[in-house]
């Protein structure tokens, strides 16, 4: 319980509630951008990519959004963490119903791994400041269009660069596997029989979309992607 003069956010149970909304956000975000990596398997990349850059400002109010969404994710989230880790055996957010696992043990962790590849990923090929040559606002494909198949192509072919993106999507599926778990616990989505069920498809659901990521660099490395 939280008195009158006690902001929502300065409860432990109201920042839970932040992290667990943020995180879903977040959870729907990467979803999508699975969807749109994926058309790299159907030669739409290019064509789904221009599409999206058609309305700059609205791109831009949703980075805006999600840069908002990411920032109340991580303060408060290693807020509690920190908080927690004062406070043992309590841990982190709304564990304590459920078996501890490394993934659970380790969310501080795969947390921070995911923030940093994110920065490196966004000047990558977002920003594409790194490996320029590459970029495709510098590289057209036939048809005119700023090429980012082959940008994500010819960098993939690149060892460290894979590996490093492998990585961060391992990170990000335990990351999820017990994210997904405490989300549904935090808003009260769950019960004693069916949270097995929630905790299974919370894994499954994260193991699928860190493979579906990291098929990417996967099959540019073995040949099955290649260079237009």
């Amino acid at each position: 319980m939280t008195g009158p003069g006690i902001r929502f956010w300065e409860s432990s149970v109201g920042r839970k509630v932040l992290i667990s909304v943020t995180g879903l956000m977040m959870v729907l975000f990467v979803v999508l951008h699975m969807l749109g990596n994926s058309t790299i398997y159907f030669n739409w990349l290019n064509a789904y990519s221009e599409h999206l850059h058609a309305l700059p400002a609205l791109i831009w109010a949703y980075r805006v959004f999600m840069l908002a969404v990411l920032s109340v994710h991580v303060f408060f989230g290693l807020q509690l963490a920190l908080e927690n880790n004062e406070a043992k055996p309590l841990a982190y957010v709304c564990k304590r119903n459920l078996q501890a696992t490394f993934a659970s043990k380790n969310m501080i962790w795969t947390g921070t791994i995911i923030a940093i590849y994110l920065v490196y990923h966004l000047l990558h090929f977002t920003a594409q400041v790194i490996n320029p040559e590459f970029s495709a606002s510098h590289n057209a494909d036939a048809l005119g269009r700023p090429d980012v198949y082959a940008m994500v192509v010819l960098n993939f072919q690149n060892l460290f660069i894979s590996l490093s993106y492998i990585f961060a999507m391992t990170a990000l599926a335990l990351h999820l596997t017990h994210g997904l778990q405490s989300l549904f616990q935090t808003l009260g989505l769950n019960n004693e029989k069916t949270m097995p069920l929630i905790i299974k498809t919370g894994a499954i659901t994260a193991i699928i979309l860190s493979l579906i990521y990291i098929s990417i660099p996967v099959f540019v490395l073995t040949g099955v992607l290649k260079g237009q």
